[in-house]
C-alpha cells in the first residue's frame, strides 16, 4: 500500500507514496546537489517554519537518512564545506564586575531584561553560561531566544529558551496529547534549557520573579520572530542538585521525573542523574490548543512535524 509506513527518523514517516515521490524529484533533477534537492522537498511539501523559512536541514538529514538505509539513492556529494558546530571554540570567561551584591528586589530597582541573540551582547552571554552554569554552553537547536537581565549596565542574569525534547512522559501525559497531536503541535513548547543568576548576586525571589516575568512576555517575543505563539513552557531541574524551588515559586506545575535514560538508550537501565519536570501553561485553554490537528492561524503540513 503506497500510505504504508516504510521508514522513520526523528518522529518523521516516510510511506512508499514518499519514496516514491523523493525518487521521481532526484530523477528529474540529475545534476541538482542534495541541498538544491532538500529545498526542492520543501518547497514542494510546504515543509517549512511558522516565519516562511525553509526547514531544510530537517528535510537533508530525513533525505540522508533514507538515502543511507537504501530507499533512495542521493547524488554524491559535491563539496564538503565546513561544518561551524564541528570543534566549535568555546566561549572565552568574560572580564565583568563580581563585586558581591546583597541586596532585596526591591532595592535592586529597575531591571533591563533585553534579547541578545544575535546582538553585541550575545558572546557575553555564551561566555557567562559556559563559565558559570554548571552545564555549560551549548549552541542550541531549532527555534531559540537568549535573554540578559541588567542592573544598569551590570550583567545579573541569563536565560535562554529553545525547541521542546520530543519524549517526555511526564508532561505528554500532563497535556494528554496522543502522538499525532505532538508530531504537529510540539513547536508550541518552549523549553528553558539554561537559567543563571550570576553567583554573586544574593537576592531573595529574584528567580521565581523573572521567571515571572518570562510567562508574561516570552510568547509575544517568539512570535515576533517565528511568527507562533508558545502555549506552554518546561524545564528539567537534576534533582541531585537542585530543588526546583523557584520554579514552585513561580507556580510552575511539578510533573514528575524523567527516568534518567538519555534518548539513544538501548539498556531500559539508568545512566545519567533523575531530572524533575516542570512545566507552566501560559493559557488556561492550552491543552485544547495542543491537542488539536488544525488551528486557524498556523497550520503546519504533516511534514513540518
Amino acid at each position: 500500500m503506497d500510505n504504508d509506513i516504510v521508514f522513520t527518523y526523528r518522529g518523521r514517516n516516510a510511506t512508499r507514496a514518499d519514496i516514491a515521490f523523493m525518487t521521481r524529484l532526484i530523477e528529474k533533477n540529475p545534476t541538482a546537489s542534495r541541498r538544491a534537492l532538500s529545498q526542492m522537498l520543501c518547497r514542494e511539501w510546504n515543509w517549512v517554519q511558522a516565519n516562511g523559512n525553509l526547514r531544510d536541514m530537517i528535510a537533508r538529514g530525513f533525505m540522508l537518512e533514507l538515502h543511507r538505509n537504501g530507499h533512495i539513492k542521493l547524488p554524491a556529494k559535491k563539496q564538503n564545506p565546513p561544518n561551524p558546530f564541528l570543534n566549535r571554540k568555546k566561549p572565552e570567561r568574560p572580564v565583568i564586575d563580581q563585586t558581591p551584591v546583597a541586596t532585596t528586589l526591591k532595592e535592586m530597582g529597575s531591571l533591563d531584561i533585553v534579547l541578545v541573540k544575535n546582538t553585541v551582547h550575545e558572546s557575553l552571554f555564551n561566555g557567562l553560561i559556559e563559565h558559570h552554569h554548571y552545564l555549560g554552553y551549548c549552541h542550541p537547536v531549532g527555534e531559540q531566544l537568549k535573554y540578559m537581565v541588567f542592573a544598569g549596565k551590570r550583567p545579573v542574569a541569563c536565560f535562554s529558551w529553545s525547541s521542546a525534547p520530543r519524549h517526555i512522559g511526564a508532561r505528554d501525559r500532563y497535556i494528554g496529547w496522543k502522538k499525532e497531536h505532538r508530531d504537529r503541535n510540539l513547536f508550541y513548547i518552549a523549553y528553558n534549557s539554561r537559567f543563571l543568576i550570576l553567583p554573586w548576586f544574593r537576592v531573595p525571589h529574584l528567580a521565581s520573579w523573572l521567571l515571572g516575568y518570562m510567562a508574561r512576555n516570552l510568547s509575544r517575543d517568539w512570535e515576533s520572530i517565528y511568527r507562533h505563539p508558545v502555549y506552554y513552557l518546561e524545564t528539567f531541574v537534576d534533582t541531585e542538585l537542585f530543588t526546583g524551588i523557584c520554579y514552585k515559586a513561580a507556580n510552575w506545575h511539578y510533573l514528575g521525573e524523567t527516568t534518567g535514560r538519555g534518548k539513544q538508550d538501548n539498556s531500559n537501565k539508568k545512566n545519567r542523574s533523575i531530572k524533575a519536570v516542570w512545566g507552566y501553561p501560559l493559557t488556561r485553554d492550552f491543552r485544547q490548543l495542543m491537542t488539536r490537528l488544525s488551528n486557524g492561524t498556523v497550520e503546519p503540513d504533516r511534514r513540518r512535524a
